[in-house]
């Protein structure tokens, strides 16, 4: 069985080869280790690979491993990746440095009256459901440049870019499409509103390549890194 030292090798080389077929610079595009269901441990074990940025989906599981790795906080990155309840949003405004899962407004504005005076602004994207799918969660495409605008000029928020997780396909065309298109998105809102947007968070495991060759800047792994993931429970 690789190590998770092993695995993050090879999916920098994934990265590397992507990015050559892509005619992209290598370093343009950042390795997200998605820690969900895995313990402090494998994250150390993951920071001491090289890896400084690790997303989570749930706050409080991440919250606990945060505090179990307080030694290490000046040099880790915390990313919320998954929904976020209004009831969740003062714990995240004060813990994470990323958020790639804002679909309403209603969030984004409680991230920014939240977030500390004392901190940076927090990095934000806007999830897209791009594939329309209805048991996603995400901004339509009519309703993302309105709701990108605003958010765009919250004071203690700093907009990135965008956010999706398209709906599976089973052929590298068929999953550049939606990735693609959450591109053209992006560059049309820059366009519109005048706004610097470097990220588009796209691509897991199974579509890394297809994003990367329609330009995404941020792929989010976890499996691949860690192994199967813990049973509940078990």
């Amino acid at each position: 069985m690789a190590t998770i030292s092993e695995n993050i090798q090879q999916l920098h080389e994934r990265i590397e080869r992507a990015c050559l077929q892509a005619s992209r610079p290598v370093h343009s595009v950042t390795l997200l280790a998605v820690t969900k269901t895995f313990g402090p441990l494998d994250v150390r074990q993951a920071f001491e690979a090289g890896e400084h940025r690790f997303g989570e989906n749930y706050v409080q599981e991440a919250v606990d491993k945060i505090d179990a790795l307080a030694d290490l906080r000046d040099r880790l990155e915390w990313h919320m990746i998954g929904p976020l309840q209004s009831n969740k949003t003062r714990v995240v405004a004060e813990r994470f440095d990323w958020v790639h899962s804002v679909d309403r407004l209603k969030i984004a504005q409680r991230l920014s009256d939240q977030r500390p005076a004392s901190l940076p602004p927090l990095n934000v994207c806007l999830q897209v459901n791009i594939s329309g799918e209805d048991t996603k969660s995400g901004l339509s495409a009519e309703e993302l440049p309105e709701v990108a605008r605003q958010v765009a000029a919250l004071p203690r928020l700093r907009l990135r870019g965008l956010m999706a997780i398209p709906e599976p396909a089973a052929t590298l065309d068929e999953q550049r499409v939606p990735h693609r298109a959450l591109a053209a998105l992006r560059d049309a809102i820059a366009r519109e509103y005048s706004l610097t947007l470097d990220t588009l968070s796209m691509g897991m495991s199974a579509d890394m390549e297809a994003a990367i060759l329609e330009g995404a800047t941020m792929v989010r792994v976890g499996s691949a890194i860690f192994g199967s993931r813990p049973r509940p429970g078990g």
